[in-house]
């Protein structure tokens, strides 16, 4: 790769630099030291891939070294494939070939009984499941005398919805709402209302591996903004918007998925501002929002609703009830909602019916739902976390306030190593490069903690199993592969 196939819009000032490394300095050459420091930010997806670097004498500066070791820093990591450089076209930060290439998430297939699964992040369905589908049958003869086409949403559920989003402090309107068949296709609406070949959207990163899947299949570049364990660097966000002008921004505030890390309301009202001051629509994808597990519920991503020309959200039944509900929907201005209406004409003619009054009912009774739900989750989060430190104390491992799964630093870029080692264990993992726009993230997995304790159990021997293989074998990179979620 040159620098003539990287985009090099984005540039990252020495300052930067210097705040992003923090105490970089160890024993040895300072120079490796430096290249040590840079090459785990490049992985980590800390300096995002495609970023023009500083030049010499301006990171030396910043870091207070000198420009030799800048300049020798920089040819360690051009002679190992991390930077790649040209005259008049400044230093790039970019991935050695092979492993380290971002690889999609791998494909859900047939049901294999000899592998443990941690690569979904899904819970199994409530107990009230059950009693939500006999009264959703018990319903549907009101709506059987019409054809079934339902292009916006049933009424019920759209009003159900609202009244969701209202509770929450954002007063919102049924005509507001727009039901999806599940938020992939939200994202996908939303994605193909704004974007086309070559314009830029700006994603997270690591973020949710289809949402970066939609953007390139619709010929757009997903721009990539790093969410580490502090979570989203909001000034960097704007700046971001400033320099490439995207045509939309996709974030997911709440218990990201990997990281299971939230903006906080004061980052909520900023980003808002952003949208406003920029007039970029910024979607707010809340589809974990509901599975809070310690501490209060994060306020509605749309605040008090007044940004809805620029500020949409995203939710959906299938991470809060069941997977098997493919229901989603999309809150935006009545406008969007109309031309969203319109985009979804070619993919289908609405969500339905049955499974549409069956999320109205369990939203009718979401409290008690959720409170179980949560519990389990609570249980199973903690004895996960329990099991890693101590069959993997060398792994570090976060506590997210949240979600469905824990973002691991494995403290070596050997993520995608220990998938396929994995695999030989019996225990199907996505690493972490998957998460990613343009690879990077070889220091991190993600693992689910949804699962039964049984299956947990089992899952974590076999990653301790395969991390002790990792120390004498050479893995071939992970299968690539299509889909997870």
């Amino acid at each position: 790769m040159t620098v003539s196939d990287l985009p090099t819009d984005r540039r990252v000032a020495g300052a930067r630099v210097a705040r992003l490394l923090g105490a970089w300095q160890q024993g040895g050459p300072a120079y490796t030291a430096l290249a040590d420091a840079l090459r785990a930010a490049i992985l980590s997806g800390t300096l995002p891939i495609s970023t023009r670097l500083p030049g010499e004498r301006e990171l030396a500066d910043a870091l207070g070294v000198s420009r030799t070791t800048a300049t020798a820093a920089y040819g360690l990591l051009r002679d190992e494939g991390y930077l790649v450089s040209r005259r008049g076209s400044g230093t790039v930060t970019t991935l050695p070939s092979g492993p380290g290439a971002r690889r999609p998430m791998p494909v859900l297939g047939g049901v294999d009984d000899s592998l443990t699964d941690l690569s979904i992040a899904a819970p199994s369905a409530p107990s009230a499941l059950h009693g939500a589908y006999l009264a959703a049958l018990d319903a549907l003869p009101r709506h059987l005398a019409g054809s079934g086409y339902a292009p916006l949403g049933l009424p019920v559920l759209r009003e159900a919805v609202a009244r969701w989003y209202t509770e929450r402090g954002t007063p919102t309107s049924p005509d507001q709402i727009l039901v999806t068949t599940g938020a992939q296709q939200a994202i996908h609406l939303l994605v193909a209302a704004h974007a086309g070949p070559g314009d830029r959207v700006v994603v997270e990163q690591p973020t949710y591996p289809h949402a970066v899947d939609v953007v390139r299949a619709a010929g757009a570049r997903p721009v990539p903004v790093p969410s580490g364990a502090d979570g989203l660097d909001v000034d960097l966000l704007e700046s971001t918007v400033r320099q490439v002008a995207p045509r939309l921004v996709y974030l997911i505030p709440d218990h990201r998925n990997p990281t299971g890390t939230s903006l906080d309301p004061d980052q909520r009202a900023a980003v808002r501002a952003i949208a406003r001051r920029h007039r970029t629509t910024v979607v707010g994808d809340e589809v974990l929002t509901e599975l809070t597990i310690d501490g209060a519920a994060p306020a509605s991503f749309p605040g008090d609703g007044s940004a809805s020309h620029v500020v949409v959200a995203i939710g959906s039944a299938s991470k809060s009830f069941w997977g098997g509900l493919r229901v989603g929907w999309v809150r935006a201005h009545p406008d969007l909602v109309s031309r969203l209406a319109s985009v979804r004409a070619h993919v289908d003619i609405g969500t339905p019916p049955l499974e549409q009054l069956v999320v109205a009912e369990l939203l009718a009774c979401a409290t008690d739902v959720l409170v179980a739900r949560r519990a389990v989750l609570r249980e199973r989060r903690d004895l996960l976390v329990g099991l890693l430190r101590e069959h993997l104390p060398t792994w570090e491992v976060p506590v997210p306030a949240g979600g469905l799964s824990l973002w691991v630093d494995l403290g070596a870029p050997v993520s995608s190593a220990l998938a396929a080692s994995a695999l030989r264990h019996g225990v199907r993992l996505v690493p972490g490069p998957a998460f990613g726009v343009d690879g990077g993230l070889e220091d991190h997995v993600r693992v689910p903690f949804a699962e039964a304790p049984d299956v947990l159990r089992r899952g974590v021997d076999g990653l301790a199993a395969a991390w002790g293989d990792l120390g004498s074998v050479t893995w071939e990179p992970v299968t690539p592969v299509r889909a997870v979620v």
